[in-house]
């Protein structure tokens, strides 16, 4: 751990996450004329409070995952959370200009995930919707989690399964549509192409002339 101490002032970089926490709840508001992107599909998935669970789970798992992500490599914790920010900041300029909303249904009778879900109903209002940052997040974490290298087998397959049913929680408690989830998906793949592919490139060739010299 003692070789991780000159990473430290990475973690300072993490201080940008409230920042954009405080922007989305600026833009959380049906200030703008709201659309409601709904399709067929989504009429054909059902509301299912348990999932509510991964939903939830979201919060510890982005940012338990960037911390990890920085204690095995540096470079992927800043290029994934350069993804997330480039991501969420595009989807703010989005939510200004074109504003979506979904409709929730009627929360009946009690229990833990009726609570849970009533819960964050009471504190996100069903606004800021396309593309969805919950899962533009947890694919840039996916996606980031395919760059580090001797990982455990438990984060290889726990991180793509655990992500999955966040992703799928968005759409099973009705806080987004199908082509939320989807746009968001294009995004992070495009700003993971710019960051790790395009940005790799010129790693290398850096590199290759600093050998050279």
């Amino acid at each position: 751990m003692s070789e991780k101490k000159k990473d430290l002032p990475y973690l300072l970089f993490l201080l940008v996450m409230p920042a954009l926490g405080y922007l989305y709840t600026l833009l959380n508001t049906d200030a703008r004329e709201a659309v409601i992107l709904s399709t067929t599909l989504d009429e054909w998935i059902p509301f299912v409070p348990a999932f509510i669970v991964p939903y939830i789970l979201w919060y510890a798992f982005i940012l338990g995952y960037l911390f990890y992500f920085w204690f095995k490599d540096v470079h992927t914790f800043l290029k994934t959370l350069g993804i997330i920010v480039i991501g969420e900041l595009i989807c703010f300029v989005i939510y200004f200009y074109f504003q979506t909303t979904v409709p929730r249904p009627e929360l009946a009778g009690n229990g833990l995930f009726v609570d849970l879900v009533r819960m964050i109903y009471s504190h996100d209002q069903p606004y800021n919707a396309f593309p969805s940052i919950h899962v533009l997040t947890t694919f840039a974490i996916i996606l980031g989690n395919f760059n580090i290298r001797d990982k455990h087998l438990f984060h290889s397959v726990f991180v793509p399964i655990m992500g999955s049913l966040i992703i799928l929680s968005t759409l099973f408690v009705k806080q987004h549509f199908v082509l939320d989830m989807v746009s968001s998906i294009f995004l992070t793949v495009f700003i993971y192409g710019m960051m790790f592919e395009l940005y790799g490139v010129s790693a290398k060739k850096s590199k290759q002339a600093y050998l050279e010299e």
